[in-house]
């Protein structure tokens, strides 16, 4: 008898696994990324110690007055005046007089300087330049000088007593007077000029060489010259340089100081207040603190003005 063996299968079913928790683990946190900070701490940590501070004191200093208790030779106190001082200095016709000369001389001054800059700049990077490295070298130099000694310079060649170039431009019929209050202003734009040109020059010169020399040889195969190289292809590429030494010469356009002060020496056309800087600091050399305070805060904040406002118009003409 033969008996049927068939599989069976375990009447028991087979319960399954309770399910398990299914939420999305939380994402893994971010490590923040500490190299840039690092990187501008050098720069970061001078800028606040040597300019915020600063400035920051001469506006706490500019909201202070002192006051002379008892007469002439009383008890000094010093007593908050709140914003009387910019008051006093927005009412300061010659301080008025002042930032209106050191615009005047901007306007001129700095487009004359970026323009021989630039001239500088391309004839070194043209094809038939020679002597680069010395070129370089000899229109850096008078950025060398300290600025003092390259004004005593310069006013030995303006002083007709013992400057050699006026006597001979007297024997030739014309005998300028640089020290005259007529020629003043553009006697100090001249010692500007010389003493930053190399220096904008070399910025500029800098951004040319980062531009691939292919550029110019595509160019020059399309048959274009050198003229039409510099004029088309250069020059656009150079406007972020400008733009910058643009806002270099604004701010030390504002802050002239060294050439007026040393040329004050041996002339009496610059007087104590010929530029605003000049103003604060005779100010200040009297004791009158708080509204030499006050001139250097709204001589700061009409340079942040100026600045950003050059910037936000070369942006949109750039965008344009």
């Amino acid at each position: 008898m033969t008996v049927d063996r068939t599989d069976t299968t375990d009447s028991t079913a087979v319960t399954a696994a309770p399910a398990k928790n299914t939420a999305a683990p939380a994402p893994p946190r971010r490590r923040r990324n500490w190299a840039p900070v690092l990187f501008l701490l050098p720069f970061f940590i001078p800028f606040v110690l040597f300019t915020l501070v600063p400035v920051g004191y001469a506006f706490y200093q500019s909201l202070l007055r002192t006051e002379r208790t008892g007469g002439t030779f009383g008890r000094r106190t010093t007593v908050f005046a709140g914003l009387d001082q910019y008051g006093e200095v927005f009412g300061d016709a010659e301080f008025l007089g002042s930032v209106g000369r050191v615009l005047l001389f901007g306007l001129v001054q700095i487009p004359v300087m970026l323009l021989l800059a630039l001239v500088l700049a391309l004839l070194l990077d043209s094809t038939v330049a020679r002597l680069k490295r010395f070129f370089r070298i000899a229109y850096f130099v008078p950025y060398g000088i300290p600025g003092v000694i390259a004004a005593l310079m310069w006013a030995f060649l303006y002083d007709p007593r013992l400057s050699p170039v006026v006597d001979l431009l007297d024997r030739a019929g014309s005998a300028p007077d640089f020290l005259g209050s007529s020629m003043m202003l553009w006697s100090i734009g001249n010692i500007v000029t010389w003493t930053y040109t190399g220096y904008n020059m070399l910025i500029i010169y800098a951004a040319l060489q980062a531009v691939p020399s292919d550029v110019y040889e595509a160019a020059r195969m399309d048959g274009a010259g050198e003229a039409t190289i510099a004029r088309r292809i250069k020059v656009p590429i150079l406007r972020p340089a400008l733009i910058l030494t643009g806002v270099f010469s604004i701010i030390g356009t504002l802050q002239l100081f060294t050439e007026p002060q040393v040329l004050r020496s041996i002339s009496t056309s610059v007087t104590s207040t010929y530029t605003p800087n000049l103003a604060a600091y005779s100010l200040a050399s009297s004791d009158n603190y708080s509204e030499a305070a006050a001139m250097s805060v709204t001589l700061a904040l009409a340079t942040f003005v100026l600045s950003f406002g050059f910037l936000k118009l070369t942006g949109r003409k750039g965008e344009s």
